[in-house]
């Protein structure tokens, strides 16, 4: 199951991509012999100015074709990582090919998008700065790939 992040912006060098490329690389190496993955990441920007349903259009187009869609979301569900994890398996063995997880910029998501996504997902009931957000989810990615491997990276 290809997993790929849809987010509006561009994330230039520093420590978010730094460790975003790190989360990224070992979810590929661990995720593989698991049937997850590879990683994508499709960046858009509404140049525009068109606002939160601007960035929303940018976002469905990026979105591959019957993709699962998740959104990233405060008012989404609240998993535990091993969760997770399960929520992953389950997409990947009802035969999912695709699954989108969709993070807005920074006035959030338009409502049209939140409600046509399958799934929404948050980090709990705090705002998150959209680019951290990005290595929350890398991180989760990764440990959850890694619960599902049965490596300690995760300890309960």
């Amino acid at each position: 199951m290809r997993v790929h992040l849809c987010a509006v912006g561009r994330l230039r060098g520093g420590p978010e991509r730094d460790l975003i490329d790190d989360y990224v690389t070992r979810f590929n190496r661990t995720g593989r012999a698991l049937g997850l993955g590879p990683f994508a990441l499709s960046e858009v920007e509404d140049r525009k100015g068109g606002g939160m349903e601007a960035e929303a259009a940018l976002l469905a187009r990026a979105v591959p074709s019957g993709a699962l869609t998740v959104v990233m979301d405060e008012r989404g569900r609240s998993l535990t990582s091993p969760e997770f994890a399960d929520q992953l398996a389950k997409w990947r063995d009802a035969g999912r090919q695709d699954v989108a997880f969709c993070i807005g910029g920074a006035d959030g998501l338009a409502p049209s998008l939140r409600d046509s996504a399958d799934f929404a997902l948050s980090f709990g009931a705090m705002v998150w700065p959209h680019m951290l957000v990005r290595v929350m989810l890398a991180e989760q990615l990764y440990r959850a790939a890694s619960i599902l491997a049965g490596s300690p990276y995760h300890r309960e």
